[in-house]
């Protein structure tokens, strides 16, 4: 059987996740929030951290030799380290219902688990300290959705940009033959570049599924050009960061979600070059909400196979959506005619 995207193609084609995104734009502002909200029951989660400058929260719960095996919701954000205060008013949003890690004698006496991770647009919209804080968080968590994920200059990717082309939000889904569904959601904000210099095709594009991608084509000399401009140095303080989830509705151990958050990290390599330098911290957290017996390794392979390319696609999917900020112009707008004949499916 054809490997096909789910009905959205995005995160929320895992069943039991929401997605929901704050942003502010203007008056010096050009930063956001993304939540992933697991079941309320939670998800066993892993973490893989590669890049030489990481900004995240709750990573060390997430190693499979310690005591909790569920979280609760993911954070993704801007802001750099500032950012991370949006982690809170998700947590305070899930005490509020009762979900959480119990810890008390009396019920609804939970901790709620969410790992966090941000990337670096810091002073990308004039104001050097306009940062998401709580307030970016609850206002995520209020929008979540099941429905399909808003990509692109949306959340954790309104201030994004890689290689110097505006970056965003993007999501990816796969259902294998086996029925279960595996998908990723990428916040691509890298100093590498998503841009092939020799083609100005979009590196990930042919990780895509039977017609994901058709009606793309090869942009014209000027145009790859442009899309291939030299960033500055990251020595003058170009730091940035790609992060995102990975998930499935398979049932998963800890340890295989660490193993799953690693390989995705292959799709972003395959997507972003060069990736996970020492001014990028990219983190990519795994889900998986099954409730059944934990895959065999047969299967789990699978798994890993559809999650790398998932998060390859997300990448395109993620420069494909976004929108110009900032001063920086996307890819959409820099190859118009790379995209005149594509539409999304």
């Amino acid at each position: 059987m054809a490997l096909r995207p789910g009905p959205t193609n995005t995160l929320t084609d895992v069943a039991g996740l929401r997605v929901g995104h704050h942003q502010r734009v203007g008056d010096g502002w050009l930063t956001g929030t993304t939540v992933v909200l697991t079941p309320p029951d939670g998800a066993v989660a892993g973490v893989d951290v590669r890049g030489g400058g990481p900004g995240t929260r709750e990573t060390d719960v997430l190693d499979p030799r310690n005591l909790v095996d569920r979280v609760h919701a993911v954070v993704l954000g801007g802001g750099s380290a500032y950012g991370l205060a949006a982690a809170t008013g998700v947590m305070a949003r899930l005490a509020d219902d009762k979900i959480g890690f119990p810890v008390g004698v009396v019920e609804g006496q939970v901790v709620p688990i969410v790992p966090a991770a941000v990337l670096f647009d810091l002073g990308r919209g004039g104001e050097f300290r306009a940062t998401p804080d709580a307030e970016f968080g609850t206002s995520a968590y209020d929008a979540a959705t099941a429905g399909p994920v808003a990509l692109g200059t949306v959340g954790a990717g309104t201030g994004a940009v890689a290689g110097g082309v505006k970056g965003g939000v993007g999501s990816a889904s796969v259902v294998l033959g086996s029925g279960i569904t595996v998908a990723a959601l990428a916040v691509v904000n890298a100093v590498g570049s998503t841009v092939d210099p020799t083609t100005g095709e979009l590196y990930g594009v042919r990780y895509g599924l039977p017609g994901e991608f058709d009606g793309l084509r090869v942009p014209g000399p000027r145009e790859r050009a442009a899309a291939t401009a030299p960033e500055p140095s990251p020595a003058a303080g170009a730091f940035h960061t790609t992060i995102g989830v990975v998930a499935t509705d398979a049932a998963l151990t800890k340890a295989q979600c660490q193993k799953l958050a690693g390989v995705a990290h292959d799709g972003m390599a395959r997507a972003i070059r060069p990736v996970h330098s020492m001014f990028d911290g990219d983190t990519v957290f795994a889900l998986a909400t099954g409730v059944d017996v934990p895959l065999g390794p047969p299967a789990f392979n699978d798994v890993l196979a559809a999650a790398a390319d998932a998060f390859s696609r997300a990448v395109v999917h993620a420069m494909l959506a976004a929108t110009g900020a900032g001063g920086f112009r996307a890819y959409a707008e820099i190859c118009p005619s790379a995209v005149a004949g594509w539409c999304r499916r």
